[in-house]
């Protein structure tokens, strides 16, 4: 039987340059509603396991999470993906730094129809910190301050982060990696973030692992919009 799996995989021969024909019977066939677009696996990782704990299941609900391997890769998901291909109602959470390809590649794509009265990025930004960058029509991009793992051990907190990392056995690789001089004078919660960065296969782990560990009550803005959006 068909499924969200095999449509997400049709989706990415696709975008490398396969043919689309698989991908548009599956949209039909599952059906698919709308696609969320993801910088990488860790983030498809822990949107999973925070739709999971408030008891969804996306793919049941015509929801397709993509890893589309870097924000750089969203203009052609979303032209693929937007109303000139299978007319799907494109979302997508993403680091702050990389706001511009999502806003520019959902554009070109006619993706996004910004308003002429929406505030630019920085006036977004001074009020709103955390919040949704919205397109009235469709869309929406939900921006993380800095990036997925910041906000979820902001909102864990370092005790709590550092207790499941001790849980999963990582303590001692935690303990060497802050005792390299590079480590000295960072915040705990900067050392963190970049421990769950050294190590193929780290983040996707920890994505999954912290956010399951999350109190829904404590849930990131963006992540909670991007829920609550879908």
């Amino acid at each position: 039987m068909a499924d969200m799996g095999a449509f997400r995989e049709a989706v990415i021969a696709w975008v490398a340059g396969g043919p689309g024909d698989r991908a548009r019977e599956l949209a039909t066939r599952l059906p698919v509603r709308a696609a969320v677009l993801l910088e990488g696996p860790s983030d498809v990782a822990a949107v999973g396991a925070l739709a999971a704990s408030r008891g969804r299941n996306l793919a049941a609900e015509g929801v397709c999470v993509l890893s589309m391997g870097g924000a750089m890769s969203v203009g052609r998901f979303a032209r693929l993906l937007g109303p000139s291909g299978l007319g799907l109602r494109l979302t997508g959470l993403c680091d702050e730094a990389e706001r511009g390809y999502y806003a520019r590649g959902l554009e070109r794509a006619n993706a996004a129809q910004p308003s002429a009265e929406q505030p630019s990025a920085a006036q977004s930004n001074a009020a709103q910190p955390h919040a949704a960058h919205p397109d009235p029509a469709q869309q929406r991009i939900f921006v993380c301050a800095v990036d997925l793992e910041d906000e979820l051990i902001r909102a864990l907190g370092v005790t709590r982060v550092e207790e499941l990392v001790r849980a999963e056995g990582d303590l001692r690789a935690l303990q060497t990696f802050l005792r390299q001089p590079a480590q000295r004078g960072r915040s705990s919660q900067q050392q963190l973030r970049r421990f769950l960065g050294t190590k193929k296969g780290r983040k996707i782990h920890y994505g999954r692992v912290l956010a399951e560990a999350l109190d829904p009550a404590r849930m990131p803005a963006p992540l909670d919009g991007l829920l609550t959006s879908l």
